[in-house]
């Protein structure tokens, strides 16, 4: 069996006790004090997680402007340097590669974060597509950790570890300063629905700063969080993950993401069967789900209607914000209609669940 990589936080994972599980071949805190506990930390207070795990990418070149372009469905040109983008990067038949964040420094310097399980998939696709365009690209994933720091205390929390203005920094966007003495990446990022930041440093930096961050928000109740929780978080908010809602046999159309397809673009991967399928219409869509009767709909169970299968839950969890188990599930599109009801089969029994808008949860912007 294959080493699981760690992080360079794996010591205070271990010293903190947390269950830690093989996440995308590495070895990772699924949970520290328990899910829902560290869940509900999240959204009254604030928690810290290592995100060390994921992939980043240097983009530098005179072409890097038309490169990331021509990887990418969103449109680049429409942010300012100091800004980020989210986007799906699709194979040429609409399928999703992955989704990532682009950092724009400038039209010939991008820095582009992806998903732990994708990152060595993902550069490969990159630098094959890199042909033709003057540029160069550098996979620096290992020497960068990422801390991410969320909870309404986030801002009052590092702002205590930093001299530059966090409250200038507007939701997406992104500054260089020092935290705790150590020069980072700050932007106003995360994937829990809440608001606050992720810092970007060396890696033989990190469980200094790990242990000044939580030693800084105790008295606000801050926490460490695990994987578990994450997923709980950003499932409530609806923010996809790949190998759930996104994948190569998923549309960004289908997964509705299409916002983030910018189909006037004069080009990019995945156009033409994107415009297609946009034209035709989506034959599936991605719809939210309430359970009426008891029970947990998860990842890959069936969905049917009366009897027949019509499509698959993607995510499915009982909801410590709502208090009420919810789903989100890829179905056929002329099915997907607010209020109607469809069955969830779980261990062979069909249980009833109702569509019901989404996001599941969204917070009150301030920012």
């Amino acid at each position: 069996m294959a080493q699981l990589k760690r992080t360079p936080l794996y010591e205070e994972h271990h010293a903190a006790k947390a269950k830690l599980i093989d996440f995308g071949g590495w070895e990772m805190p699924v949970q520290y004090a328990g899910v829902i506990e560290e869940h509900n930390t999240v959204r009254t207070k604030a928690g810290l997680f290592d995100v060390s795990h994921m992939g980043e990418v240097d983009v530098k070149g005179q072409e890097a402007l038309p490169f990331v372009q021509h990887l990418i469905t969103n449109d680049v040109t429409k942010i300012q340097d100091g800004q980020i983008l989210y986007s799906p990067m699709c194979y040429p038949d609409g399928g999703i590669v992955d989704d990532l964040l682009v950092y724009r420094y400038g039209t010939d310097h991008f820095y582009i974060v992806v998903n732990a399980s994708n990152t060595d998939k993902d550069y490969a696709w990159m630098a094959e597509q890199a042909h033709g365009y003057d540029v160069q690209l550098d996979n620096i994933s290992e020497q960068v950790a990422q801390l991410a720091l969320q909870g309404p205390f986030a801002e009052k929390i590092l702002q205590k570890l930093t001299s530059t203005d966090l409250s200038g920094i507007k939701y997406y966007w992104f500054k260089h300063g020092e935290v705790n003495g150590i020069p980072s990446l700050i932007s106003r990022t995360g994937y829990t629905g809440e608001d606050g930041f992720e810092i970007y440093l060396p890696p033989d930096k990190a469980p200094e700063l790990w242990r000044k961050i939580l030693e800084t928000g105790a008295p606000e109740g801050i926490e460490p969080i695990g994987l578990g929780a994450r997923d709980t978080l950003r499932f409530e908010a609806k923010l996809p993950l790949y190998g759930n809602e996104l994948g190569p046999d998923i549309s960004p159309l289908e997964a509705g993401i299409g916002f983030f397809v910018k189909l006037t673009k004069d080009e990019f991967i995945g156009k033409d069967a994107l415009k297609a399928q946009k034209e035709k219409g989506v034959s599936r869509k991605l719809v939210g789900l309430e359970m009426i009767e008891r029970g947990i709909a998860r990842s890959h169970y069936p969905i049917q209607k009366d009897g027949e299968e019509v499509g698959i839950i993607t995510s499915g969890s009982f909801s410590p914000t709502l208090n009420k188990n919810i789903a989100l599930g890829l179905i056929r599109a002329d099915l997907a209609e607010i209020g109607s009801t469809l069955d969830v089969i779980i261990r062979g029994k069909a249980v009833k669940a109702q569509i019901i808008p989404t996001p599941f949860y969204k917070r009150e912007r301030t920012n």
